[in-house]
């Protein structure tokens, strides 16, 4: 049985979104603090988080920011306001997925699904493995290789790369990465993929790496290029 680790202060709230998440066959584990909701997921490792932003001892985006520096479990982040730097700031510290208060518990379970289902589907078909010259994308366990120099990147870094380098054939708008990478629903600023685009270049120029490069390819987007490929 998959487990859910809800982290929220409001005790009201955590009982109805534990109902509402047993329901749908989670075995939920619940955290009323940011610290909590650390010690917790490291005990349990569970397969889906939804996470409040404004929670004592730590928040939110301090516990997304831990829990990515291990794991790319899906993240759902709770929010009571709407601002859109904290909807933003929250998908770009490595959140899949924002909801604000109010809501209904089969809005959230509708989200919660969606959110699995695009992981999902991002490994069908797949082959878990890229290797595009001296890089080697494997998501079968989210790791990223510039010949044998391991890069440190969060899950939607990941995901961006690899659709980048799997359709190298093609240049990629905005748009379309927002839809690919955040889903239909997702009305953010598309300089968020800017933003995502520049720290994945930052860590992967970590490494050399003459043979490729992200392009950036003008009024378009952006495109994965394999420099002198036949």
């Amino acid at each position: 049985m998959n487990q859910m680790l809800i982290a929220d202060d409001n005790p009201q709230l955590l009982d109805i979104l534990k109902a509402a998440a047993e329901k749908e066959g989670f075995q939920v584990i619940l955290a009323r603090d940011g610290e909590e909701a650390l010690s917790e997921f490291r005990r349990s490792r569970p397969q889906m988080i939804l996470l409040d932003v404004m929670m004592p001892k730590l928040d939110g985006f301090q516990v997304c920011r831990e829990i990515r520096k291990e794991s790319n479990v899906p993240i759902i982040m709770i929010t009571a306001r709407g601002e859109d730097f904290e909807k933003i700031m929250g998908l770009e510290i490595g959140a899949d997925d924002y909801i604000v208060k109010p809501f209904s518990p089969g809005e959230v379970m509708a989200r919660v699904r969606a959110v699995m289902r695009r992981i999902e589907q991002s490994a069908i078909g797949s082959d878990q493995l890229l290797i595009v010259d001296n890089l080697r994308i494997n998501l079968a366990d989210y790791s990223v290789f510039v010949d044998s120099q391991k890069i440190e990147l969060t899950k939607r870094e990941i995901d961006m790369l690899w659709t980048l380098a799997k359709g190298r054939s093609r240049a990629y708008s905005r748009d379309t990465l927002l839809d690919l990478l955040w889903g239909y629903d997702y009305y953010g600023d598309p300089r968020t993929v800017d933003s995502h685009i520049k720290r994945l270049r930052a860590k992967l120029d970590e490494a050399e790496h003459p043979g490729w490069e992200i392009k950036t390819i003008r009024n378009v987007g952006y495109k994965f290029e394999v420099l002198n490929e036949e």
